[in-house]
């Protein structure tokens, strides 16, 4: 799924970007940041092998969707840190803007996905 790539793809960025943040950041900021972007991709994947259940894939793809909303959050307070440039912020928030697109559109259409 383009989505589940797209995601990945974001949480493994996140990951790099991240090893640059200051170590007092390390157990606060950086482990929310990265818990929440690893968990957007994570939850489509057990809503992709619940999808015989149309309230279970729904369900699993609302806590992705969710987790893509926390992980924006994380992006805006480390470029409000100053920990990201404002054309890294940019970028981040344009890809993670159109997950949630797909995954609103997903969430929407189950039956598009649903066995």
């Amino acid at each position: 799924m383009i989505v589940y790539q797209k995601s990945y793809d974001l949480a493994l960025e996140i990951f790099e970007i991240t090893k640059t943040f200051p170590k007092e950041e390390r157990y606060s900021l950086v482990d929310q940041i990265r818990r929440s972007s690893r968990s957007v991709p994570a939850n489509i994947a057990e809503a992709w092998v619940k999808r015989k259940y149309t309230k279970s894939f729904v369900s699993k793809l609302l806590d992705s969707l969710a987790e893509e909303a926390e992980t924006e959050v994380w992006i805006d307070m480390s470029k409000d840190c100053k920990y990201i440039d404002d054309q890294i912020h940019f970028s981040l928030i344009e890809r993670y803007q159109e997950v949630a697109k797909m995954l609103s559109s997903m969430i929407n259409t189950p039956e598009k996905f649903c066995n």
